[in-house]
């Protein structure tokens, strides 16, 4: 149903006149629809673990077919946003757990052995508007949820989605060690997609003054905050999703594992990844998303030393935890980053004037508009990601050269963040023409 009237941030409206009751109500059957459009993403994660020789496929074409789903996952993230506004949050999202239909249809038809390579990549290339779920559902969700529970109820709802990922992962572990075969997990998930479907038709609303706004979307894209909001989660979700999607691969490629040995390790890191993710939304509500981001980005770096040492010296066990540590902090600052968002927008128009429900209602509008662009650019690292490791396989026999590159680039955001958001103002007051002085605009508890 659409919903006229919304004024989340009025405690009397959200707490007695049953606000509160009906955001979350949305947010569990976005949750569902996002977490199938999550593992539809994955499929090819888990599909290229199947192929063996017979496929007549090497290590450097699977990641090449990994890497186009994440590539156009990212890219309908940007048309999938602005869909929410036009058609409504639940009437799209009827839409687009529909169209996850046709990715696994097309998968459950063609594979098998003799199929060509540029079906399997049309095939992979399909499942990318799974991945572009996320987006309109975190657009739709934003707008339901006052600015103090917003970090939370983000985080929750992406954190179910993400856990797609290693859902898929698992299901794809059970088939294979009952020695079943790709067409099984497909098969399984198409009762998913139509339920998913009939839960958004049923229990969904759609708000009416969300709406399509030009103006909303030219202001995102100037705001040099978009922008550097993009490069922050290109480092936690890009890396997220990549690893992801490559992790069982390189278990293979550079450890020789079966792939059964490799799926009994590839959910480990998404799993946990997705658990936390919540509570990086809930830290960043409690101490500030930038200051949580900031040492979650270091936190990173770490991890990632010790997945380089682990890749020199072959050591499996180092590898794998690791890896999974750096699954945790991934989930954790894609929670803080994207509790920053609706925060930094909110306090831009404070420092304009507005204030109250005027404040946050121009926080969610900018807010919106910019989570497509950031999403689309945050999932374009996970492509980033595949890319890099093809090409250190292919060069150098392993992934050192891939994680050291990782390495460098944690420590770019880290600076970033520290310099943007939480660095001390040189002054703490400017003048303004009207009011001769005005507080300088601080992000460090946004």
């Amino acid at each position: 149903m659409w919903i006229e009237r919304w004024e989340p941030e009025d405690e009397r409206f959200w707490k007695e006149e049953g606000g509160e009751r009906v955001a979350r109500r949305n947010l569990v059957f976005s949750v569902l629809s996002e977490h199938v459009g999550f593992s539809v993403w994955s499929l090819w994660s888990v599909m290229v673990l199947f192929m063996g020789p017979e496929y007549g496929i090497d290590a450097a074409g699977k990641f090449f077919l990994v890497s186009m789903a994440t590539l156009v996952g990212a890219v309908v993230r940007v048309p999938y946003t602005f869909a929410v506004a036009r058609f409504g949050g639940r009437n799209w999202t009827v839409i687009a757990a529909s169209l996850l239909l046709l990715p696994t249809v097309a998968a459950f038809v063609v594979m098998e052995p003799g199929t060509s390579y540029s079906t399997f990549m049309l095939c992979a290339l399909l499942t990318g508007v799974g991945g572009g779920n996320f987006a309109s559902s975190m657009t739709n969700i934003n707008s339901f949820f006052p600015l103090r529970e917003k970090g939370w109820a983000l985080g929750l709802n992406a954190g179910g989605g993400n856990i797609g990922v290693p859902v898929v992962q698992l299901v794809g572990l059970a088939v294979i060690g009952a020695g079943g075969g790709p067409r099984v997990v497909l098969g399984v998930y198409i009762p998913f997609i139509l339920m998913s479907a009939l839960c958004a038709y049923l229990f969904m609303d759609s708000i009416s003054s969300v709406r399509n706004d030009t103006g909303a979307v030219k202001a995102a894209v100037r705001d040099p905050h978009t922008w550097i909001m993009s490069f922050l989660y290109v480092g936690t979700f890009g890396s997220f999703i990549g690893y992801g999607f490559a992790f069982g691969l390189v278990l293979q490629t550079q450890f020789g594992r079966t792939p059964l040995e490799a799926a009994q390790l590839t959910f480990v890191g998404p799993l946990l990844g997705s658990l936390v993710r919540p509570f990086g939304g809930r830290l960043a509500d409690r101490f500030g998303g930038a200051r949580i981001t900031l040492w979650n980005f270091l936190g990173m770096g770490a991890a990632t030393g010790v997945v380089v040492i682990a890749s020199m010296r072959e050591s499996l066990p180092l590898f794998v935890g690791a890896f999974v540590a750096l699954f945790v902090l991934t989930g954790l600052g894609n929670g803080s980053t994207y509790k920053m968002i609706p925060g930094i927008f909110q306090a831009k128009a404070e420092a304009r004037g507005l204030t109250g429900e005027d404040a946050a209602a121009e926080g969610r509008r900018l807010s919106g508009a910019a989570m497509g662009l950031i999403g689309a650019v945050g999932g374009l690292g996970g492509l980033g990601i595949n890319l890099a490791l093809r090409q250190s396989f292919q060069t150098v026999g392993s992934g050192t050269g891939a994680y050291l590159a990782f390495l460098a680039f944690y420590g770019v955001c880290a600076g970033v963040t520290c310099f943007v958001y939480l660095r001390r103002p040189v002054a703490r007051t400017t003048a303004t023409a009207d009011t001769g002085e005005k507080t300088q605009l601080s992000y460090a508890d946004v």
